[in-house]
């Protein structure tokens, strides 16, 4: 990567001298925050890399690529973005400004997605700290939610918090609602018989002690009728019904490139981490853009843009973290 200079070294020396990047226990905060973001079947396709106690580096790590259903890389896209708005969460809160590189590295490097410098804030100012500590309290929530639905006001400030990171939350109505719950079926059904699908599944959903994947106690119960909300990947024992109308938004994006993907991701987080700030749960239905990305089809031009997620919300009950990689397996070593 071609990385910015300073204009002098004394220059360069103040700006890297207490910045997050200069000391263990700032890297480590990077890291752990970084770490705690929402992936595709919580592969934590991520490697982190500090450059010259100057840059945190994302990669994409391809030996956490979902190769059968993610064959564009579009899944793991999305989850290193979610990645990266913590990253730039965990930067602020130590009291300095992110400055962000999207693919630094270009087409010779595909996999160095983002780079981050500690910038100095304006006034010091600890901006995003009330986010940043909803990192750590954020969940995927796949347990049946309650009737109530999600109050406007609620929704408008989702909405914003995507349309910040350069994303659309398009809010369905109940017959939207319905139409994705009925293409997330008709995509179940097609990928059940799908042998090579199903196999990359189960090697992310096999019990055992582990610190990635989905284990039986995040999985949720499965549906007793319908409709079904939530995937259904080798679901623990019992059953429970689940709410009757089930709310539904979409994520877009203008584009459907890599960068228009680190931007979902961005916006993903944002949208999850103001979503958990009101005791809004989220889960997701991703079957139909799993299949139409296995498939390679096209998505028709709309004027509401490509869309990358699709989220259930509403109110859950309390549920359990999903497990997490150590923080020091996050970062590429240089010994």
């Amino acid at each position: 990567m071609s990385t910015p200079t300073a204009s002098t070294a004394a220059t360069r020396a103040a700006a890297t001298a207490a910045t997050p990047m200069t000391t263990e226990l700032g890297v480590r905060r990077l890291l752990a925050a970084a770490g705690q973001a929402p992936s595709v079947l919580n592969t934590q396709p991520w490697r982190l890399d500090v450059v010259r106690h100057e840059f945190v580096e994302l990669l994409a790590d391809p030996d956490r690529r979902l190769r059968v259903s993610d064959p564009r890389g579009r899944s793991q896209h999305v989850s290193c973005g979610a990645a990266l708005f913590n990253l730039r969460l965990a930067v602020r809160a130590a009291g300095f400004r992110p400055v962000v590189w999207l693919l630094p590295g270009g087409q010779d490097e595909p996999h160095l997605l983002a780079a981050v410098r500690a910038a100095e804030a304006p006034g010091g100012r600890h901006g995003g700290r009330e986010l940043y500590e909803l990192i750590w309290r954020r969940r995927t929530n796949r347990e049946p939610f309650s009737a109530e639905p999600v109050p406007p006001d609620v929704l408008a400030g989702l909405r914003i918090a995507a349309s910040r990171e350069g994303a659309n939350l398009v809010l369905l109505d109940r017959a939207g609602a319905e139409e994705v719950l009925d293409q997330a079926a008709t995509a179940d059904d097609e990928l059940t018989g799908d042998h090579d699908y199903q196999a990359e599944l189960a090697a992310w959903t096999t019990p055992g002690p582990r610190h990635d994947g989905l284990p039986p106690y995040v999985r949720g119960p499965r549906p007793a009728g319908e409709p079904v909300p939530v995937r259904s990947f080798g679901r623990r024992a019992g059953s429970a019904r689940f709410e009757r109308h089930p709310q539904i938004a979409v994520l877009t994006t203008p584009g459907d490139r890599p960068v228009d993907w680190l931007r979902a991701g961005q916006a993903l987080q944002r949208m999850l981490l103001v979503a958990t700030l009101h005791g809004v749960s989220a889960s997701f239905l991703n079957q139909p853009l799993d299949l139409r990305d296995m498939r390679g089809r096209r998505d028709p031009r709309h004027r509401r843009g490509h869309p990358q997620m699709i989220i259930r919300l509403g109110y859950g009950p309390y549920v359990a973290r999903a497990p997490r990689r150590p923080a020091r397996e996050l970062e590429i070593s240089h010994v």
